[in-house]
C-alpha cells in the first residue's frame, strides 16, 4: 500500500516541550502529521508538515488515509509508547513492520507505576478494563487502561461484587503535563457520580474481604461457577482436558458444542492471548456462555450459534479443538482433525455407548489415547456419607502430527543427508 516508513512519534503529557532531538526531528521533516486532535494542538507553528486528524472508526478508514498520502512522508503521533495498546500495533498490522519506525515516548503504564511506587515485576496491566474477573487475586496489582471516565466506576463496582470491595482505586490523570493530578478511593465507597479526568490511568490495589472467591488461574474452576443447564464439563473432566489440550500464548480453540462454555472459558484464562471460538447450536445456551464469559473475565470469547460440522465452515484455523457434544454427527470429528494445525491437539469427551464407539473408531484412524473416567463425590446416605457415583466418561486425545516433506524421506530412504553425502 505503502512502501514508505510510517514514523510513529510518541508524545507524553508535556507535549513538544517533552520531545527529544530525534522526535522532534521526525515531526518537523514530515511532510503529513496524522494524530488526535489534542496531539496536533500540541503541535507548534514551526511544524508545517499537513496536519490531519485520524479518521472514525480509525482502522476501517486508515487504509483509505493512507492511500490518499502515498508516497508523501508521514508521521502519526500517539500517546506516550504506541506499542502499548497504541496506534502503532494497528500500523504494524497493516503494512508490517518494516513499513513503520517507532520512536516511543515513556508510556502512561510507566508514569503510574513509577507515581505508584510499584516495581513492574509486581503489576498486572489490563488494557481491557472487563477483564478484571480473570486476575483477581489478593495484594494484586493492577494498572488499567481506561477506555473512559466511566471506567473506575465499572471497575469499583466489579471488585465490590467479587468481595474484594476494600480494594484501593486510585485515578492518575492528566500523566506527565501540568494539569497531572490523583485522586483515591476505597472501592465500596466509590461514588457513581465522581468526576474523574477523560484521560487517565486507573491503579487498583486488590484487598479481598471475607465474601471474596478468588478463582486462581490453574484449570479446574468450581462448577457453581458456570451458570449451567446441566451441559457442563465438570471440574475433575475440565482439568483432565485443558491439561491435553495445553493452552499457550497466542493459541486459537474451538470449543465445539460448548454447553455452558467452560473449557473454551478456562482455556482464554490460561492467558491473556488465547483465543476461542464456541460453537453451540442452541440459542439459550450460546447466550449463557456469553455470559460466563463475561462474568469470568474473557469478553472477547467468540460464540459462534450454529450446528457443527457445518458451523465450522470458514473459521480460523486451530490450535486446539474441544468436543464437548455432538460427538455423533457424521463428519465431525474428521473435519475437526483436518482443520487442525500440524502439532494441533483435539480432546472429545463420550458419554454414550454411540459416542464411545464413534471415539474408539477415531482412535483407530488417527491414533492417541482414550481414558475412562469414574468420578465419584461423597454424598449423604441418611446420616452417613457414601459415595455417589457420576456417569463414566470417556475421553479421546490425539495430537495431529506434523507433516513429512516427501522429498526428505527421499533423501532419508537414499542416504543422503546434506553435507555429509
Amino acid at each position: 500500500m505503502n512502501a514508505r516508513v510510517v514514523v510513529v512519534v510518541g508524545i507524553g503529557g508535556d507535549g513538544w516541550a517533552g520531545l527529544d532531538e530525534s522526535r522532534r526531528r521526525a515531526v518537523l521533516g514530515a511532510d503529513v502529521l496524522l494524530g488526535g486532535e489534542r496531539h496536533l494542538a500540541m503541535m507548534p507553528d514551526e511544524v508545517v508538515g499537513e496536519r490531519v486528524a485520524w479518521p472514525r472508526p480509525l482502522r476501517s478508514r486508515l487504509p483509505d488515509l493512507l492511500a490518499r498520502y502515498s508516497g508523501r512522508s508521514i508521521v502519526a503521533l500517539a500517546s506516550g509508547d504506541p506499542l502499548v495498546a497504541g496506534v502503532a500495533t494497528t500500523l504494524i498490522g497493516l503494512l508490517g513492520p518494516e513499513s513503520v519506525e517507532v520512536l516511543p515516548a515513556v508510556s502512561s503504564v510507566a508514569l503510574a507505576r513509577a507515581r505508584m511506587r510499584w516495581p513492574a515485576e509486581t503489576v498486572a496491566v489490563l488494557r481491557d478494563h472487563r477483564e478484571l474477573p480473570g486476575v483477581l487475586a489478593p495484594g494484586q496489582r493492577l494498572v488499567v487502561l481506561s477506555a473512559d471516565r466511566h471506567t473506575p466506576g465499572d471497575v469499583a463496582r466489579a471488585l465490590a461484587v467479587a468481595g474484594f470491595g476494600d480494594s484501593v482505586l486510585t485515578v492518575l490523570s492528566d500523566l506527565g503535563s501540568p494539569a497531572e493530578a490523583r485522586q483515591s478511593c476505597v472501592a465500596r465507597d466509590w461514588d457513581p457520580g465522581r468526576a474523574v479526568p477523560q484521560l487517565h490511568v486507573l491503579a487498583v490495589e486488590c484487598l479481598a474481604g471475607p465474601t471474596s472467591r478468588p478463582l486462581g488461574v490453574a484449570p479446574g474452576l468450581p462448577d457453581d461457577a458456570f451458570e449451567n443447564d446441566g451441559q457442563l464439563t465438570r471440574r475433575d473432566l475440565r482439568a483432565s482436558a485443558l491439561s491435553r489440550l495445553a493452552p499457550s500464548a497466542g493459541e486459537l480453540l474451538w470449543d465445539v458444542g460448548a454447553g455452558a462454555g467452560s473449557v473454551g472459558i478456562e482455556w482464554m484464562r490460561a492467558h491473556p492471548s488465547c483465543r476461542t471460538v464456541s460453537v453451540e447450536a442452541d440459542p439459550e445456551r450460546a447466550a449463557r456462555v456469553e455470559r460466563n464469559a463475561a462474568r469470568l473475565g474473557v469478553p472477547s470469547l467468540e460464540v459462534v450459534h450454529g450446528r457443527a460440522p457445518q458451523a465450522l465452515e470458514g473459521l480460523p484455523q486451530p490450535d486446539a479443538v474441544f468436543v464437548g457434544g455432538g460427538g455423533t454427527a457424521p463428519g465431525l470429528l474428521r473435519q475437526c482433525w483436518e482443520a487442525l494445525r500440524p502439532g494441533g491437539r483435539l480432546v472429545a469427551h463420550a458419554v454414550t455407548i454411540e459416542t464411545e464407539r464413534v471415539l474408539i473408531d477415531a482412535r483407530a484412524e488417527f491414533g492417541g489415547e482414550l481414558v475412562r473416567f469414574r468420578v465419584e463425590h461423597a454424598d449423604s446416605i441418611g446420616s452417613f456419607t457414601g459415595w455417589a457415583p457420576a456417569r463414566a466418561v470417556v475421553q479421546w486425545c490425539a495430537i495431529k502430527p506434523f507433516a513429512v516433506m516427501a522429498d526428505s524421506a527421499a533423501a532419508a530412504d537414499s542416504g543422503e543427508t546434506g553435507e555429509t553425502s
